[in-house]
């Protein structure tokens, strides 16, 4: 066999997690022998699965990756107590299974969030003698801070100088973006530790629906599609705004919001009072079904309020959207915007600025049909070429089989 490759991350398959069996498999067809550690499945809800019972360990094997299961504290609720048993349990299994039971690796990929696995890998590193590559994708404490799961300073600062410990004793760095690379640059890793390796799309899901959905049927207006979360971080009522502004001008435009979210009911409510009739909310469908809508829409968007973490930060849908070639509507500051630039796959506008976000949507209304179907395939080939699995996959096989021999 090849190089053995334990993966560490504490979410994983039948769980909604990103690098998961797709990713797993994937190194398998590289070569790779692959086992990865993980917990019984309980996110999001916090309840073990269905046709899982917690014990001591689990074994399955699926399309030639092995899975080992370890117990954990079950847990996903607002309780940071009840998060912090579900992550430190987790973390304490996968220590005492990677000491003591596993067959020694090659090398140790691990998973963060949350930084408890990173700071089992280290110590697995030390026992073991195995080098670790580390996937940042979540900037740790300033995402905590962010999503006010935890607001105490002190507390921040003791998560902070933790994943300091954790980078400098790690053997790579894996981060989603230059920002992240950047960051950390700042806080003294050094540049030659880090890489870039973006993110990719569900890309078998996303590409394999080809309906297009009957709402979407007979309208003449141009449709600018948000597909995913509505919550306090999208920011949202400021597209409400813009809509209002275009309605006025009787432009037509319709936008469509598909998903589901905390902000749902007000977005609605504003929708309501402004009397908005370019404006439509469909709810959530599975994942299998998102590319159906992704492809009906003739522009799609993102959008994010205005925030120095998200400036770091490129939203999953942003390759999902390029993916399925469609002209994007690019409202984020930063990385992202810097990926719709470089592809020339759509229009940027100023995140929360109603103006920014009317001039855009005014000016992918003015683009002709030849315009818009060449800001598609830049997407595409854009996705294809530097985003796609096989391309990630790539860069983490060389990772692998550089940590491997030294």
């Amino acid at each position: 066999m090849g190089v053995r490759v334990l993966l560490l991350t504490q979410w994983f398959d039948p769980e909604p997690t990103f690098k998961g069996l797709v990713f797993a498999r994937a190194l398998v067809k590289q070569g790779f022998e692959v086992e990865v550690v993980t917990g019984f499945p309980n996110y999001p809800g916090g309840k073990i699965y269905p046709g899982f019972k917690l014990k001591l360990f689990q074994r399955e094997f699926i399309d030639g990756v092995k899975i080992t299961r370890l117990p954990l504290y079950p847990s996903h609720g607002q309780s940071g107590i009840g998060r912090v048993f579900n992550y430190v349990s987790f973390a304490a299994a996968s220590l005492f299974y990677g000491v003591f039971f596993a067959k020694r690796p090659d090398v140790i990929y691990a998973y963060h969030p949350p930084l408890t696995v990173g700071i089992a890998a280290s110590i697995i590193r030390f026992f073991r003698r195995v080098p670790v590559l580390y996937d940042i994708q979540d900037m740790w404490p300033d995402t905590l801070k962010a999503t006010g799961m935890f607001s105490n300073d002190k507390l921040l600062g003791v998560v902070s100088k933790v994943c300091d410990w954790v980078y400098r004793h790690v053997d790579k760095l894996v981060v989603l973006s230059p920002g992240f690379k950047k960051v950390l640059i700042e806080r003294g890793v050094p540049e030659d530790k880090i890489e870039v390796i973006y993110n990719w799309c569900a890309e078998e899901q996303i590409t394999a629906s080809a309906e297009t959905p009957i709402c979407f049927s007979d309208n003449a207006r141009f449709r600018i599609l948000f597909a995913g979360n509505m919550g306090k971080a999208q920011a949202l009522d400021a597209v409400l705004e813009a809509a209002y502004t275009l309605q006025s001008r009787s432009r037509p435009v319709e936008f469509i919001f598909l998903g589901g979210g905390i902000e749902v009911d007000a977005l609605k409510r504003i929708a309501i009072e402004k009397s908005l009739t370019n404006v439509t909310f469909l709810p959530a469908v599975p994942m299998a079904e998102v590319g159906g809508y992704l492809k009906a829409a003739d522009a799609l968007l993102v959008h994010l309020k205005k925030d120095p973490l998200f400036k770091i930060t490129i939203p999953s849908k942003t390759q999902a959207y390029m993916a399925v070639g469609r002209p994007l509507l690019m409202a984020v500051d930063g990385d992202a915007a810097e990926l719709v630039k470089q592809s020339g796959c759509g229009v940027v506008v100023e995140s929360e600025n109603v103006d920014s976000l009317v001039s855009g949507v005014e000016l992918l209304l003015n683009s002709s049909a030849e315009e818009l179907a060449l800001m598609s395939q830049k997407g595409h080939d854009f996705y294809r070429k530097h985003l796609s699995l096989d391309q990630g996959v790539l860069k983490f096989s060389k990772a692998f089989n550089f940590l491997a021999k030294k």
